[in-house]
């Protein structure tokens, strides 16, 4: 993957590594396979051997790296305007995009029959993507959130989608617990959805939360991964603790984790401003390829002359 990289105060880092143990202590990162320079990218709306004392040193540094975002987050208003960092304009495209990639997906796994779907939304922040986009496709939603006064919003913005009936469309459970901790009820879910929060995650958690969440996907079930996008490297941003990953660096990850793209697709309509998000379909194992079903034409096999 390209691995060189930048904070928000300008310091360059020659690979991700590098940035890691200085985040960290540690080395958290998916190990590199070449390096390409990183560009500079616009702004956003989001372990390793030793003593004892090293471990220890680690471990501290990792606590203050999450307490530092969840700090961050919860000096955020508990509103669309608030969790989308001031960019409360891009909801309507950003549900209308998230629509256009689930809906084949959901078509193409499960077929047209009948079926309870279950969905998780992982950093489910008010409950925006649950109340105007998931509840349109899943029958049951539970949404995982760590910022408490955000998932409190969510509870009162979905109340009317609460304690439904057995075909309604719901919110069914509310989980106040960070990614890096959390793991999922096993078979649950038909659609593990994580938007716009991966980021706060080193690496080595981010291979972690995905081969823990595997457990909770029903079989076809699939992960859809929407984030933020840089063209090169990363770009650590020091105010919330997160990193933004280019799309190299993630598919060095879900290589790591196990996982394969079944589909990918870009955000359109995006303020030049932001960066570019993209959408990734994962599933554990390898896709089938799909064929078309027309005959190839042999090389040098003559074509009909219609008059």
């Amino acid at each position: 993957m390209d691995s060189r990289g930048f904070d928000s105060a300008g310091r360059i880092f020659s690979n991700a590594t590098e940035m890691w143990e200085e985040e960290l202590g540690s080395t958290a990162t998916a190990s590199t396979a070449g390096e390409v320079e990183a560009a500079p990218a616009p702004a956003t709306a989001t372990e390793g051997s030793g003593g004892a004392s090293e471990e220890g040193a680690g471990d501290g540094k990792r606590k203050e790296w999450y307490s530092k975002a969840i700090a961050y987050w919860q000096g955020v208003e508990a509103s669309t305007e608030g969790v989308l960092g001031g960019y409360g304009c891009v909801n309507d495209v950003d549900v209308k995009g998230s629509d256009a990639f689930l809906r084949p997906l959901l078509a193409d796994r499960f077929g047209t029959a009948k079926r309870h779907l279950v969905a998780l939304d992982c950093g489910s922040g008010i409950g925006r993507v649950t109340k105007n986009f998931l509840l349109r496709h899943f029958n049951e939603v539970d949404l995982v959130e760590p910022v408490s006064h955000f998932l409190k919003a969510a509870q009162e913005n979905l109340t009317g989608f609460m304690d439904q009936g057995e075909d309604s469309h719901k919110a069914a459970n509310f989980y106040c617990v960070p990614l890096q901790d959390f793991t999922p009820e096993e078979g649950r879910y038909d659609v593990i959805w994580i938007q716009w929060c991966i980021g706060q995650l080193p690496d080595d958690d981010f291979i972690s939360f995905f081969n823990r969440t595997k457990v909770g996907l029903k079989p076809d079930g699939f992960f859809v991964l929407k984030e933020n996008i840089t063209r090169n490297g990363f770009v650590l941003d020091k105010v919330d603790n997160s990193v933004t990953r280019s799309d190299p660096y993630f598919r060095e990850l879900f290589k790591r984790c196990g996982l394969y793209i079944l589909s990918v697709k870009d955000q359109k309509e995006l303020p030049e401003e932001l960066f570019a998000v993209k959408m990734y379909a994962l599933v554990t194992s390898q896709p089938k390829i799909q064929k078309s079903g027309k005959r190839r034409r042999p090389k040098n096999s003559p074509r009909v002359i219609r008059s």
